[in-house]
């Protein structure tokens, strides 16, 4: 009987071990520290998908006083945080992802213990300071969530966050001394002079409200906050660093730095004092912001966050990160490129962020406040980058978000002077970054693939406008001319190229719409690639209004030459919408299969790394820079070839090397999403080339298969056979069973559901 017992027993262990579903939770192979070493640019902190609040640590160990925007090092900090800094600062509520730019960095938090110190010292001497050493030993980051112990005082800081609210949980020791500090004077890109004011105002014993207006890449940019704490401060306080402005005349009749209940100025370091007994339960507080006013925060705040269930956040933003997650559900041969690809998928869906009150309030380019109606209104447009692969994806996983996205641009629209589409804005305003006017690009992608939800018409009015208006880098000349002249107007090789490309997607929205006359015309500017196409040296090179070459040129150099974040070897290449016409340019096949060849063979001196940036090779193959976006679709190019088998191994080879499961393991800035979408796509075996064209080009799968429910019901799978480590090259794909013979799918194949099958080889398909 003992042993009859014994064996149900361990049938009964065993039928739980093998009977268990498997753990199918996604957010396990998220890790927001890839990216936050070198020049990743990405942040660790917590945020839910498309967030307005982004809560993460900053570690930005540069003096105040020497930082301008010319500074290598600012650079370095553009997400405010560095994996390889020996300290934390605080934390601060908004930050940009993987961008090659600064900003933000709003309202940063750090609680202490001990002496008073309100400056936040530096990486060499954080005794002098509020910041604290760390140890990676002690930090946890999680979607949704991030961890960590402050060495120096003892203190166990955790974050999460909802759409508008950041939560912080401080377990403080035991101490009479505790403090918390609110900075208004730190900041992301924090040059002198750009705090334009600030504003805090003590509405009571555990509220907070105040602003922050500041003049840094957006020339003016507004952000008020709502603080509240989950016990009453005992004391509190502030230094303000303006003091000429504050010890004058009426001001200066009585002491506005001790327990004063409001305080202005352009610079302002508050504090909160709080007693904590042992075993006492952590301290609370939640930030919440908003676009329009105190009101709108605790608006927010109370909508979003009415309690104090720490748990209840984290757990409820992991399950959004899981739904999102979701949205392509992959299986790899190995373990890393799961997190690989599910932290570019967590990247991918940072943003653009969500930028309106819950009561669909927001401020306009005009700096009014508008109601977004029947759309959610969303920021932070790094158009240069996103329109190659991140909208593209968004119109397969995220329609109605990109629908959304571009409704935001058409306000934009409205909302300016002229009636131009964004080309880099954030927070209401445009900073002007960058070349092209791309928004055309996102606009095109969606409507030819009939993302549903915004109005066409609108959104080819919007395009022409844009494209016509004169004042804006060189449009002028280049629609009198047919390309931008260089002695009037600097990069003007590559604003030619992708003006052309855009007036393309024009083109195109205007043929889906029946406006032949408009596709006509437009199609005829977007030919203009030619006029600066040198044929007896096989390159694109600046020309003069004179319609002269420039002299010198060397076609390798990416300094006064015509371009822009690339050389000619890269922008020789950037006629993503008419490869066959590029083709012939250069002599044809054979020679263009030369081309490309050597773009990823060759060997670049020295001296052409001696004046980039981050002064460092990563990034590059050859002279293939992964790390740029110019770049990122010339690999599909060999489809267009009787050669297409030599894109396989080289997509293989940049998914395995640009991106690994490390905190450098970015090859470049992250670019708000724009690098982890080129690793989705091709890691999923197909990429866009041309946006405003439903033709994907296909390339060498990574994935054993994905799934992709869509939302129409229908599911979209791609199965591979024979995958593994050194089959990188495709024999044969098959769509829904019959075999494809070129190396290409349409959107409507997606959108229709079914099966794409990849038979992969060691060796490359014969060619004809």
């Amino acid at each position: 009987m003992k042993k009859h017992f014994a064996w149900l027993c361990t049938l009964f262990v065993m039928s739980q071990v093998y009977g268990q579903q498997p753990d199918k939770s996604l957010v396990r192979f998220v890790d927001p520290l890839i990216g936050t070493a070198k020049m990743g640019h990405t942040y660790p902190g917590a945020t839910i998908p498309f967030g307005s609040i982004q809560l993460s640590p900053d570690t930005d160990t540069i003096p105040y006083a020497y930082q301008d925007k010319y500074n290598p090092e600012v650079y370095r900090y553009c997400a405010g945080y560095q994996y390889d800094d020996p300290t934390i600062v605080g934390f601060s509520h908004t930050h940009f992802s993987g961008t090659g730019h600064s900003d933000l960095g709003d309202f940063l938090m750090m609680p202490t213990i001990g002496e008073l110190r309100l400056n936040p010292g530096t990486a060499t001497d954080p005794d002098k300071g509020y910041r604290s050493r760390f140890s990676h030993d002690k930090e946890l980051a999680e979607p949704a969530y991030y961890q960590v112990e402050l060495l120096d005082y003892d203190i166990k800081a955790e974050l999460t966050s909802s759409t508008r609210v950041g939560m912080h949980r401080y377990t403080f020791p035991e101490t009479d001394q505790g403090h918390v500090i609110l900075d208004l004077k730190s900041g992301i890109y924090p040059f002198e002079g750009k705090n334009v004011w600030t504003f805090l105002r003590i509405e009571n014993d555990s509220l907070v409200t105040g602003y922050r207006q500041t003049q840094g890449w957006a020339r003016t940019r507004t952000v008020y906050f709502a603080l509240r704490f989950s016990k009453p401060f005992k004391s509190y306080g502030n230094k303000k660093y303006d003091d000429a402005q504050v010890y004058r005349g009426f001001w200066g009749r009585f002491d506005q730095s001790d327990n004063f209940p409001e305080i202005a100025g352009k610079e302002i370091r508050a504090y909160f004092d709080f007693d904590f007994q042992e075993g006492e339960a952590p301290l609370m507080a939640k930030m919440s912001i908003s676009p329009v006013s105190t009101a709108g925060a605790i608006a927010n705040m109370d909508m979003e966050m009415p309690h104090w269930d720490f748990d209840r956040v984290k757990n409820e933003g992991q399950q959004l990160w899981q739904d999102e997650l979701s949205k392509i559900q992959v299986e790899m041969v190995d373990q890393n490129d799961m997190v690989n690809f599910y932290t570019s998928m967590y990247h991918a869906f940072l943003g653009p962020t969500v930028y309106m009150d819950a009561d669909n309030t927001y401020r306009g380019l005009d700096q009014n406040v508008h109601m977004a109606k029947q759309f959610t209104n969303y920021t932070s447009f790094s158009l240069w980058d996103t329109y190659r692969a991140l909208h593209p994806l968004f119109n397969i996983v995220q329609p109605e978000r990109n629908s959304d996205m571009i409704n935001s641009m058409l306000a934009h629209a409205e909302q300016s002077v002229h009636g131009m589409l964004p080309i880099w804005s954030h927070y209401a305003n445009e900073n002007w970054c960058m070349i092209g006017y791309h928004a055309v690009s996102v606009i095109a992608d969606a409507m030819v693939k009939g993302v549903e939800g915004f109005d066409y018409q609108k959104g080819l009015d919007a395009s022409i406008k844009t494209s016509n208006t004169l004042y804006f880098d060189g449009i002028d000349d280049y629609v009198n001319l047919g390309y931008v002249p260089e002695d009037k107007n600097s990069s003007s090789v590559s604003k030619t190229l992708e003006y052309a490309y855009d007036d393309w997607a024009i083109s195109q929205m205007a043929a889906h719409l029946g406006n032949d006359s408009i596709a006509s015309r437009y199609k005829e500017r977007s030919k203009g690639f030619a006029h600066v196409y040198d044929s007896e040296i096989g390159f694109m090179r600046p020309k003069l209004s004179n319609g002269r070459w420039k002299e010198p040129f060397d076609p390798l150099d990416t300094h006064g030459q015509g371009f822009i974040e690339g050389n000619s070897w890269n922008y020789s290449l950037y006629v993503p919408h008419d490869p066959e016409a590029l083709i012939q340019l250069m002599g044809g096949e054979k020679s263009f299969v030369s081309r490309l060849d050597s773009l990823f063979s060759m060997e670049l001196p020295e001296k052409y790394f001696e004046k980039t940036e981050d002064i460092t090779k990563e990034g590059i193959i050859g002279n293939y820079v992964h790390g740029n976006e110019p770049s990122h679709h010339v690999v599909y190019l060999y489809n267009w070839t009787n050669q297409p088998h030599k894109a396989q191994d080289k997509i293989r080879n940049i998914l395995k090397t640009m991106y690994k499961n490390s905190p450098d393991g970015l090859g470049g800035n992250d670019d708000f999403g724009q690098m982890s979408a080129w690793y989705i796509f091709s890691a999923l075996g197909f990429y866009p080339v041309a946006p405003g064209s439903t033709q994907y080009a296909l390339g060498s799968p990574l994935v054993k298969s994905a799934r992709i429910p869509l939302s129409n019901g229908k599911t979209f799978q791609v199965t591979t056979k024979n995958q593994g480590e050194d089959r990188a090259y495709v024999k044969a794909v098959y769509l829904n069973g019959k075999a494809l013979k070129s190396p290409f799918i349409d959107h409507k194949d997606i959108i229709a559901g079914g099966v794409l099958e990849f038979h992969m080889d060691k060796k490359p398909a014969k060619t004809k």
